[in-house]
């Protein structure tokens, strides 16, 4: 992994920026860290936007071709379904305007961290998308690579991707225990639906795909990865040793099957999600202005 600021293609072509500077930092023996920090905050929210309106697909290929971030399509209802998507409401609140704060912000955040990973490993892995229902549940995040000629998974990623107030907390109460699970094939039926899905998107046929699936249940060609977003105040490698202290809990695995991300925010955590997400609802107001 390297720091993606400015690529040698963004350069010579003059094409848009990556939304996200990405590093490889140290936290210890038992796993390797990942640091993102935004770059470009405009180009993030039109992308969180493009995202909310269930155009995933394109996103992945704005961040492939560094092209400036718009929708491949816009319509109302969509543009309407994002911000709602983007705003907070207090629970029990009708007709529907928004989300909890902890499912809007959690929803940004994953999907920060599919681009991160699109950033780093762009075309070459199939990556599950954000999730863009309030009620789904379960998997945060999985990333699967396969060998060059597609006959083989080489690894799968698990990810777990948290905004919160406890991170420390958290980790230990709720990440370590999914990823155990998940360490323990409990639930592996959700992991090769997830991978069959991914693989047949990919082109590969429906019985090749099915068996091609069963490879993610193989623990010696996994890795996990644990994201969060922290204040500027927790970004030093002793921090980040305290906050993933524990990881080693999933046994048999090299130091860089274990990823501790974080990206690092700019002043208060939920205060930083606010601006953000009011400049994606801002860009969705731009684009209902370009249609009229």
């Amino acid at each position: 992994m390297v720091d993606v600021v400015e690529t040698e293609s963004s350069i010579t072509h003059a094409k848009a920026s990556l939304p996200l500077s990405i590093q490889t930092v140290s936290i210890d023996a038992q796993c390797v860290g990942d640091r993102w920090t935004v770059y470009d905050e405009t180009g993030l929210a039109k992308l969180l936007a493009i995202i909310a309106m269930g155009q995933a697909a394109y996103a992945a290929y704005i961040l492939r071709e560094l092209l400036p971030a718009s929708p491949a399509f816009s319509d109302t209802d969509l543009r309407q379904e994002a911000r709602v998507r983007m705003t907070v409401q207090e629970d029990g609140k009708a007709p529907r305007t928004g989300y909890p704060l902890w499912q809007r912000d959690g929803f940004i955040f994953e999907a920060i961290s599919w681009i991160a990973a699109r950033q780093v490993y762009g075309k070459d892995v199939l990556l599950k998308d954000p999730h863009v229902s309030a009620t789904s549940q379960g998997l945060d995040g999985l990333m699967i690579e396969l060998a060059h000629d597609k006959s083989k998974v080489a690894m799968t990623t698990i990810f777990e991707d948290k905004c919160t107030d406890n991170p420390r907390d958290m980790f230990l109460q709720k990440v370590i225990p999914a990823f155990l699970d998940r360490h323990k094939n409990k639930r592996a039926a959700e992991l090769v639906a997830t991978a069959s899905a991914l693989l047949r998107m990919s082109g590969i046929d429906e019985g090749a795909a099915a068996k091609l699936a069963a490879n993610v249940m193989d623990r010696t060609q996994r890795r996990y990865r644990a994201a969060f977003a922290l204040p500027k105040e927790q970004d030093s490698q002793p921090e980040r040793r305290k906050l993933f202290k524990g990881y080693d809990a999933l046994d048999g695995l090299t130091q860089d099957r274990r990823v501790g991300a974080s990206l690092i925010i700019e002043g208060k955590v939920r205060a930083w999600f606010d601006t953000l997400a009011l400049r994606a609802i801002a860009y969705l107001d731009e684009l209902e202005t370009e249609e009229s």
